[in-house]
C-alpha cells in the first residue's frame, strides 16, 4: 500500500467547544510515551519567560503559544481539518470524493513535531511547534522521534511518497528495504531553460500530487509505476537518490 507522508503546516484550525485529545483512540498508539513526555514539555516552556526564543516565534503568536499550555483541555479536531495553508489547499481533503478519502484514511501520514505521525482521522489540539525546535531536557526534536518512527513505521511496504521538508525528513528517514521504495517529490520551475525551487509553489503542487495519488485509485507498487502516474498529468522526472529515490516535477512559465 502506498504511504504519502505530508509536513504539518504552521496555521491550524481550532474549536471552540469539543472533546479533549484521546490518546487511547489515537493512530500508532506505542507512540502515546513520547508524545505525552513531548507535551509536557511544551507545555511548560510556552508558560516560561523565554518561550518565544526556545519555540523560535515572535511575541504576535502569544495566543498560539498560550494554547500550548491547554493541549490536555483544548477541544481536538480531526487532522484533516487541523492544518491549513498552501499544501492542504491544493490537497483539498473536504472535497475529495468518499473513495478517496477513504483511501487517504490509511494512506496519508502528517508527520509532526509534537505528535509524531498522525492519520486524517486522528483527533489533536491545535499546537505551536516546529520539528527544528529544541527542547530542554530532550534535545532536537528530530532526534527524539527518529527511533520511535522507525519503530512505529517499520510495517511501511509499498511505495513511500515523500512530500516533507528536510526538516521533517530528518526525524524519519526510510533505510533498508524500505529506502528502494521511498521517494522525494521535488518540484522546479522551469524558464529559458533554467529551473529554480519556488518554495510556496513546490508546497502546492505537493499538495496537487497527493490529490492526484488518492483519486486514481491505484497504488503503485514500484518507483517506476510511481513516476508513469504522476506523469499523466505532469512532466515529471525519476532519478536514484543516495537513499531511495527523487521524482522531481517541473512546472513550465
Amino acid at each position: 500500500m502506498t504511504l504519502i507522508l505530508l509536513p504539518p503546516s504552521e496555521g491550524k484550525t481550532g474549536r471552540t467547544r469539543g472533546r479533549a485529545v484521546d490518546f487511547a483512540a489515537l493512530s500508532f498508539p506505542e507512540l502515546n510515551p513520547v508524545r505525552e513526555q513531548v507535551l509536557e514539555t511544551l507545555a511548560k516552556v510556552s508558560a516560561s519567560e523565554d518561550a518565544y526564543g526556545v519555540l523560535g516565534v515572535g511575541a504576535s503568536l502569544q495566543p498560539e503559544v498560550e494554547r500550548n499550555t491547554r493541549w490536555r483541555t483544548e477541544p481536538a479536531v480531526p487532522v484533516s481539518e487541523l492544518y491549513s495553508g498552501v499544501l492542504y489547499d491544493a490537497l483539498g481533503y473536504a472535497t475529495l470524493s468518499a473513495g478517496s478519502k477513504r483511501r487517504a484514511a490509511n494512506r496519508l501520514l502528517v508527520v509532526s513535531a509534537a505528535w509524531g505521525a498522525l492519520r486524517p482521522a486522528d483527533r489533536v489540539p491545535p499546537y505551536r511547534l516546529s520539528m527544528g525546535t529544541t527542547l530542554p531536557g530532550h534535545g532536537p526534536l528530530a532526534g527524539v522521534w527518529r527511533e520511535p518512527l522507525a519503530a512505529a513505521l517499520t510495517t511501511a511496504d509499498g511505495v513511500i511518497v515523500d512530500c516533507r521538508s528536510s526538516t521533517y525528513i530528518a526525524a524519519w528517514r526510510p533505510s533498508g528495504d524500505q529506502a528502494a521504495k521511498w521517494v522525494s517529490v521535488n518540484v522546479v520551475r522551469e524558464r529559458n531553460g533554467v529551473r529554480t525551487v519556488v518554495s510556496h509553489m513546490a508546497k502546492h503542487t505537493r499538495g496537487l500530487v497527493a490529490r492526484h495519488l488518492l483519486e486514481a485509485g491505484k497504488d503503485p507498487g514500484t518507483p517506476k509505476a510511481l513516476h508513469k502516474l504522476v506523469s499523466e498529468r505532469w512532466n515529471a522526472e525519476l532519478m536514484p537518490a543516495a537513499a531511495g529515490w527523487t521524482l522531481t516535477v517541473v512546472e513550465h512559465d
